[in-house]
Formats: structure tokens, C-alpha cells, sequence
């Protein structure tokens, strides 16, 4: 079994170089998942200089663990989003996933790329709540959705009721996403990995010094494409949202079934089918909860391996930003020209999509009917009123928590917190007894850190920064290591 997403084990990318001296040009866009090579490729056909930076290495963020799927059919998001915003705009975000989904058809198709695209049919159903079922069938059938109704899957599984489209798609996001990269390249667009952005200042010109480890990024325009964003404390992320955490595993079969599927209540199960050129496999996700609250992974990864008896090819976990109005935030920030893409409510394919399309025409200041829906200046809504106080005891849970007790009972004896010269320290202990020692603060907002025994990874559970088993900082919003030293 391999810990690691199947994604990313089948991937042959290009590599890139550090950023090497002070630069300027027209766009810097931070993030190499989903959103910020969605960006670039959308503006590499105009005139402006764009230049796209990852502090770690393309692809390999948030955007490598997910499970592929392009649908439109997204739980009982609907019912949902009427309570909270009305009829119009529910419609409107309708609206916007089938465009996501035809913007990336159409990018594959006219640059013939081979992503192991497929045509599958996209099931929604529930075993006990069909009441919320019915509600979203209606509410569907209103909005002029040609649904299909069944009481069982295509593998012949009986369930209570289901509803089901034909026109969505599954997809290799990598390979889509590598594609893209090497389009860019061909058309100007620079490439830096292992380089950070630790600051943004604004200059005399209205230009942006965007600072790195050693050199100087000046902008005009800046998009920040990471999945938490950072550098905007007034925009005040922890209140505005809170992280999700799921668990998936892969693993070979005998027949594609060329469907994927999704539940409505906890726990959460979701799959779909993958065929490469020699196996077929079928993801199977579930458990996924608020992460400030469940922090026992090695229960976690438990409660997901005994959904089946055979071992699992590949494992792995994803975090994703769930908004409390359940729109993602993507956009201008305010009247400057700082943008982002965040928020997509485990939705990432079409939302990170469909918000490089928006961002790049705010940029080259083109229309797009879903601007002012997906704006992060918003106004506060009766659900960001409800969820707020969720938000915030998440935060304030998840901080607490973690300073009571850093020694977990589930821990083995190969994790051990302890003080070395003064500081906090944790340290794992490898298969060949080797102490890896690391910083046990999060540099974000000091929250103290969870070790992860089946990824290796430590993990902050306030806001979901994660370094690997040496302190390297591979997911934010903190943006700096915890490497551990002497001196």
C-alpha cells in the first residue's frame, strides 16, 4: 500500500528552477495547484508578462490528492444555497459549474490533450434522508436539469432512491494540469518552483513587491491561488470558513463502471472509477468531518480501511475549505489588485476551473456573469450569521486543544514531545532510529502540531498547515519551515 496519492505516483512532470534574481512583470500568480495554472494558461494568450511561483513543487499541493471529478451534481448543494442566497443566485451557481465543466472539455479538446478523460454518469443519493432527496429532485427539475431517478447503481448496489445525470466527467487532474504547464511554457509564461512568498508590499506606483527568500518579484497584478490564502489577515479567513478533512483509498477491480457517486449526510461516501493503460481502480471515499475536532489519524485512516476487506493500493487524505455561506471567494480583493481563488466546499475541479476563467478576465478586464456571485467582498448573509460561531469555536477548539495536551493517547512510541534549549520540540523516531526533530509551533498563529503517523507529516489542526517529517512547510497558510536546529 502505498501512502500517497495515485495522482501523483503516475506523474512525469517538469521540474523548475528557484527564482534566481529581482523580476518584473505584469502578473505574479503564487500557487501551483488548480487555480493558479488554470490562471496563467488563461492569460498566456494575451500581452501581458506573467510569471507563476510554488513554493514547493507544481501540482503537489491540495490539487494532487483530490479524486478527479468534473459533475455538477454536488450532495444537496442546491437546497442548501436557496435557503442561504436565494433562487436566482442558486440557479446562477448552477450555471457556473456546467460552464466549469465546458471550459475544461474545451481546453482538453483543442489542445488534444490526453487526460484520461471520460463521459460517466453522476449519482446523488442517500439510504435514510430521502426527504432532502425529494427536496433536491424538485428543486433540480425546477431549474430545468434533465435528472434520472434510480434505486440502484450501475453495480447493481440497492439504495433507496437516487437521481442521476449522464453529462459529467472524470478526469486525470495532473496530466490535464502538466498539459497546461508545458502549453504556458510554449507561450511565455515563467515557471518557479521552491520559492516562497513571504511578503507583499505596495510601492509609490501602485505596483506590488512581492518578496521572496532572495529576490524581488515587482507586479502589477497579484493572484493568490493557494488553498488557504495568506498575506490577508483583514480579510479574516478563520471566521469566514472552516476546514473539512477526508480519506480516500484506491484500489484495482475488475470493471469500470463508468459512474461516480455521492451521499448526502455523514458519513460522507463518495467514488468513481480510474483506467490508465493497465489497471482500473476504484476510489472510495469517506469520514470526512471538521478537522479542528478529529485529530486521531491513525483512527481515521482505521475507519476507512474497514469499509473493505482487501488492502487498499493506495492511501491517502485531502483538506478542503468549506465557506459559510457555501459559495466559494474568488476575485478581486476590495478596490486593489490582489486576487484569489479559495473556498470551494470539496468542489475543487470545477470551482478552481471556473475561478481561473474569472480571475484571468477581471485581469484583462473582460465580462463574466459570475463575478459579483463569487465575490469575496460579499456582504454577510444569514449564512455566514449562523455559521460564524462555528467557525470560530472550531478555531478556538482546535488552539485550545492542542495546548492541553500534546502527548495524545493514541500516539505510538515512536512520537514524543519534549523541550530541547528552551523550545518545544516533536520528534518522530523512524524504522532506522533516527530523530526527526521539528519546532512544535505552528508559525501561522502559534497553534502546537499533531503528528500524522500514516502520512508522516506534521499537522496543525487550527488551520490545517502541514510540514513534512523534517518541518518543510508543504501546505499552508503558514509559509515558513519549523525545521529544528541546535543553535
Amino acid at each position: 500500500m502505498k501512502n500517497v496519492s495515485i495522482w501523483l505516483d503516475e506523474l512525469e512532470k517538469k521540474s523548475f528552477k528557484r527564482l534566481d534574481k529581482d523580476i518584473n512583470v505584469d502578473v505574479l500568480v503564487v500557487g501551483g495547484g488548480i487555480t493558479g495554472i488554470s490562471t496563467a494558461y488563461h492569460l498566456s494568450t494575451g500581452d501581458l508578462k506573467v510569471c507563476l511561483v510554488e513554493k514547493n513543487k507544481l501540482m503537489e499541493g491540495v490539487t494532487s490528492r483530490t479524486t478527479g471529478k468534473l459533475t455538477y451534481l454536488q450532495e444537496n448543494i442546491y437546497s442548501k444555497l436557496v435557503n442561504y442566497h436565494g433562487r436566482n443566485k442558486t440557479k446562477l451557481y448552477l450555471d457556473s459549474q456546467k460552464e466549469a465543466i465546458k471550459i475544461v472539455n474545451s481546453i482538453i479538446d483543442s489542445n488534444k490533450i490526453e487526460c484520461n478523460l471520460e463521459k460517466v454518469s453522476s449519482y446523488v443519493f442517500d439510504y435514510d434522508d430521502i426527504e432532502s432527496i425529494e427536496e433536491e429532485i424538485k428543486l433540480l427539475n425546477d431549474f430545468g436539469v434533465d435528472l434520472k431517478l434510480s434505486d440502484v447503481l450501475p453495480t447493481g448496489d440497492n439504495i433507496n432512491t437516487s437521481y442521476f445525470i449522464e453529462d459529467s466527467y472524470v478526469f486525470h487532474p495532473l496530466k490535464y494540469l502538466s498539459s497546461l504547464v508545458n502549453i504556458c511554457c510554449d507561450r511565455g509564461i515563467k515557471f518557479y518552483e521552491d520559492t516562497k512568498i513571504i511578503s507583499i508590499e505596495e510601492d509609490d506606483d501602485g505596483y506590488y513587491i512581492c518578496k521572496s527568500d532572495d529576490y524581488n518579484i515587482r507586479a502589477k497584478y497579484v493572484v493568490i491561488a493557494v488553498h488557504y490564502p495568506y498575506f490577508l489577515f483583514p480579510f479574516l479567513m478563520p471566521f469566514k470558513a472552516y476546514l473539512e478533512k477526508s480519506y480516500i483509498e484506491a484500489f484495482k477491480v475488475e470493471k469500470n463502471y463508468k459512474f461516480s457517486a455521492i451521499n448526502i449526510t455523514k458519513p460522507i461516501i463518495s467514488t468513481r472509477y480510474y483506467e490508465n493503460n493497465k489497471d482500473i481502480y476504484q476510489f472510495y471515499l469517506t469520514n470526512s468531518h471538521n478537522y479542528c475536532v478529529k485529530n486521531d489519524e491513525e483512527k481515521n485512516f482505521e475507519e476507512l480501511f474497514q469499509c473493505r476487506e482487501e488492502e487498499a493500493d493506495y492511501v491517502w487524505s485531502n483538506k478542503d475549505i468549506v465557506t459559510n455561506d457555501l459559495l466559494p471567494y474568488i476575485g478581486r480583493i476590495n478596490d486593489s489588485n490582489i486576487f484569489i481563488g479559495t473556498g470551494y466546499n470539496t468542489w475543487g475541479m470545477t470551482n478552481g476551473s471556473l475561478a481561473g476563467k474569472i480571475i484571468s478576465d477581471l485581469i484583462l478586464d473582460r465580462k463574466n456573469r459570475y463575478i459579483e456571485l463569487f465575490s469575496p467582498n460579499r456582504k454577510l448573509n444569514i449564512g455566514n450569521f449562523l455559521k460564524f460561531p462555528v467557525a470560530l469555536w472550531s478555531s478556538a477548539y482546535s488552539f485550545i486543544k492542542t495546548k492541553v495536551s500534546k502527548n495524545k493517547e493514541w500516539y505510538s512510541d515512536r512520537v514524543r514531545f519534549e523541550k530541547r534549549n528552551g523550545k518545544n520540540v516533536g520528534i518522530y523516531i523512524d524504522d532506522d532510529n533516527h530523530e526527526h526533530i521539528v519546532y512544535n509551533l505552528c508559525p501561522h498563529m502559534k497553534c502546537s502540531l499533531i503528528f500524522n503517523e500514516i502520512e508522516k507529516t506534521w499537522d496543525c489542526p487550527c488551520h490545517g498547515s502541514r510540514f513534512d517529517i523534517d518541518g518543510k512547510s508543504i501546505e499552508g497558510p503558514s509559509n515558513y519551515d519549523i525545521t529544528y536546529s541546535e543553535e
